[in-house]
């Protein structure tokens, strides 16, 4: 059966990373961009990323500029932003595709673990649903990942264990996240 240790990802130089090096923790997966209504949430994922890191967390952090533009600079660019603006200390890789042809081979298998099943509810999801039907072409469609922030929750044998969408609480998040700790 395939994990999420099958898979090699790009540092931000370039360079090929086993995430075979993450066997036992506990890793948040994340599709992030800098001029996304949700990069807030890059707050809330530092504060738990060093909350606890020493219970075996990492958080891994992709860029991905397939939502509206919305992660346009280069990946130092990308960090130093983040590093700048919100402190963030958790591993940032290199700018991926994920939907599409040329979409990383970890989010394929990502989404293809745990399909989209909905924003929810809200005049903010609403919007939300809007604005991504207008700036993606396979909106709705469950194996694919439907807009920036969407978190994968991995256990500590590197299986797929929840999807988090954008519009899921921070809060709900962590406690996912402690559970599985």
């Amino acid at each position: 059966m395939k994990t999420v240790y099958d898979f090699t990802v790009k540092d931000r130089q370039g360079n090929e990373v086993s995430l075979g090096d993450y066997k036992g923790k506990v890793l948040l997966i994340v599709n992030t961009a800098t001029g996304c209504g949700f990069t807030p949430h890059y707050e809330p994922l530092e504060a738990m990323y060093k909350e606890m890191k020493e219970k075996g967390l990492e958080i891994l952090d992709f860029p991905c500029n397939q939502f509206a533009d919305q992660a346009p600079g280069s990946d130092e660019e990308i960090h130093e932003f983040c590093t700048m603006k919100f402190g963030t200390e958790f591993p940032q890789f290199k700018k991926i595709d994920v939907n599409g042809d040329n979409a990383d081979p970890l989010y394929v298998y990502l989404a293809g673990e745990k399909p989209f099943e909905g924003f929810g509810k809200g005049l903010k999801v609403a919007a939300l649903s809007k604005f991504a039907q207008m700036n993606n072409k396979k909106f709705g469609e469950k194996a694919y990942i439907q807009w920036n922030f969407t978190k994968f929750l991995i256990d500590r044998e590197g299986k797929v264990i929840a999807r988090f969408e954008p519009t899921t609480d921070m809060d709900k998040v962590k406690e996912a996240v402690l559970a599985a700790l």
